[in-house]
């Protein structure tokens, strides 16, 4: 990993979470930041739950300022610093390690996840189900 990057490639390469660090040479950091900045993009857009997407300001603020810290490290801190993923989660799940209240977080993540798609594929054909004022009832106090 060399240490000397330019100054104007790495504010470019800033502006895209997860670039930045890809070009300072912390792959698996950059990797990761993109990663999950893509992936709620996705989510949020694939269930339509716009607040989801509160997340991306704060995740392109942190990857932003973390290039330009450690692009002003001194070469000490620089060839110091481990590069490394985002979440530790790689020794868990490669290795089955998953127990107890982490698989029953991930199972109630992924039910949730089931049952607004169901909703959202299903809820039309409510309508042929239900009398009228149920059904705009239903769909009224619903929340997306």
């Amino acid at each position: 990993m060399t240490r000397k990057k330019s100054g104007f490639l790495t504010f470019c390469f800033s502006l895209l979470p997860g670039a930045g660090e890809m070009y300072m040479g912390f792959m698996k950091q950059g990797i990761s930041i993109m990663a999950v900045f893509w992936l709620v993009v996705f989510f949020a857009s694939f269930l339509n739950i716009g607040p989801a997407l509160f997340i991306l300001p704060i995740l392109w603020c942190y990857s932003f300022f973390n290039v330009h810290n450690i692009r002003g490290m001194s070469d000490e801190e620089f060839y110091a610093l481990e590069d490394d993923y985002l979440f530790h989660m790689e020794e868990d799940l490669f290795r089955g390690k998953l127990k107890g209240k982490q698989n029953n977080l991930l199972a109630t993540v992924l039910i949730i996840i089931g049952v607004v798609i169901l909703w959202h594929r299903f809820s039309g054909y409510m309508m042929w189900l239900l009398p009228h004022s149920i059904y705009w009832d239903v769909i009224d106090n619903v929340p997306q």
